[in-house]
């Protein structure tokens, strides 16, 4: 009777394994909130720290920067220093997802994650 419905016959199983993956993600993202990840460019003149989903939690700027008023440099500095952090904690996150997504077999999930993390098979996304 339920042939002709294809996936949907499994329908049960995949809303049940959403949940899962619903409840591992709440507590994925709690634990990516208290991991530490560092950007930097001018060779450590300028820092950012973010946590592992992306928020930015400090800024330093090398104080020879603020003494020589180089605003051009930091302003060139800073993006590219949240770029790198940013950069990590992506990775840093996707790596997370591909745990509590292993062994959920949801139709298109692999595809929707390659979209969400901008990476393919194989790509380490950095």
């Amino acid at each position: 009777m339920l042939k002709g419905l294809g996936g949907l016959a499994n329908l049960g199983s995949i809303m049940k394994q959403a949940q899962q993956m619903g409840g591992k993600l709440q507590e994925v993202n709690a634990q990516l909130k208290t991991q530490r990840t560092t950007g930097s460019a001018g060779g450590g003149l300028v820092e950012v720290e973010t946590n592992g989903l992306g928020e930015v939690l400090a800024v330093r700027i090398d104080p020879s920067l603020i003494e020589k008023a180089d605003v051009e440099m930091i302003e060139d500095l800073l993006p590219a220093a949240f770029n790198a952090a940013q950069a990590k904690a992506k990775q840093m996150h996707a790596e997370a997802m591909q745990t509590i997504t292993a062994g959920i077999d949801l139709p298109g999930l692999s595809e929707a994650m390659e979209q969400f993390t901008g990476t393919g098979p194989g790509d380490s996304g950095v």
